[in-house]
């Protein structure tokens, strides 16, 4: 199967209002470029040294997200062209992002990742810390960054049941959240493994990689 043709299977089964990530972390450009040319925009990284190289490489329409967690001292070097900041999981990351954005006369948009996985190594926020970020005075005041919705990831399981109920308790979330913070559009939740449960919990943006790329191939560099 040919990247546009794994693209095209898997936009088939997604719902309109669904925004679909290809995940291209660790792929060549030339990988990224196939499935441009079949009319994919949006493309996630998870490396700011990686996005900022495919950057400059590529097509400039291309919409950039940061999906994996983002160090404050890094966020200089996307702060110029990033599209959307999905791992955003403190006052201290949203400072330094409003900080850049305000240098580069942009509003970035980002997300709040909320932690509804079992595992501990997973990094967010808990739903009463995003609330207390959402309501602080020092957030609001912030012009350069627009919090547009959530992020989450599931525990890493077979389980479908769990991973069923993390992602409707996000969902949950985000609809009461939504009433008071018009701004929140986007329900970032779903990768490869798991999107389908993602999207018929309510997700609409999901992040998928193999599946679109074939197996990420790790090299020592």
């Amino acid at each position: 199967m040919s990247v546009a043709e794994n693209l095209e299977n898997i936009k088939k089964k997604l719902p309109e209002n669904v925004t679909l990530i290809a995940v291209s972390k660790t792929k060549p450009a030339a990988l990224i470029l196939e499935a441009y040319q079949a009319g994919q925009r949006d493309f996630g990284e998870n490396k700011v040294q990686e996005m900022v190289a495919k950057y400059e490489e590529l097509p400039k329409d291309i919409r950039w997200h940061l999906i994996g967690h983002l160090q404050t001292n890094k966020v200089k070097y996307i702060a110029p062209f990033v599209y959307l900041i999905h791992s955003v999981d403190s006052l201290k990351l949203l400072k330094e992002i409003n900080k850049r954005a305000l240098q580069n006369s942009r509003v970035i948009n980002v997300l709040l990742q909320i932690h509804i996985a079992k595992e501990e190594t997973k990094f967010g926020l808990s739903f009463n810390e995003a609330e207390e970020l959402l309501k602080s005075e020092e957030v609001q005041a912030m012009k350069n960054i627009s919090i547009v919705g959530l992020m989450g990831m599931a525990t890493n399981t077979n389980d479908q049941q769990i991973i069923e109920e993390e992602f409707c308790s996000l969902k949950s979330f985000y609809d009461k959240l939504k009433t008071e913070y018009p701004k929140f559009k986007y329900l970032s939740m779903g990768m490869s493994g798991d999107y389908k449960i993602a999207v018929k919990c309510g997700s609409n943006m999901v992040r998928v990689g193999s599946a679109i790329f074939g197996q990420r191939v790790y090299t020592n560099h």
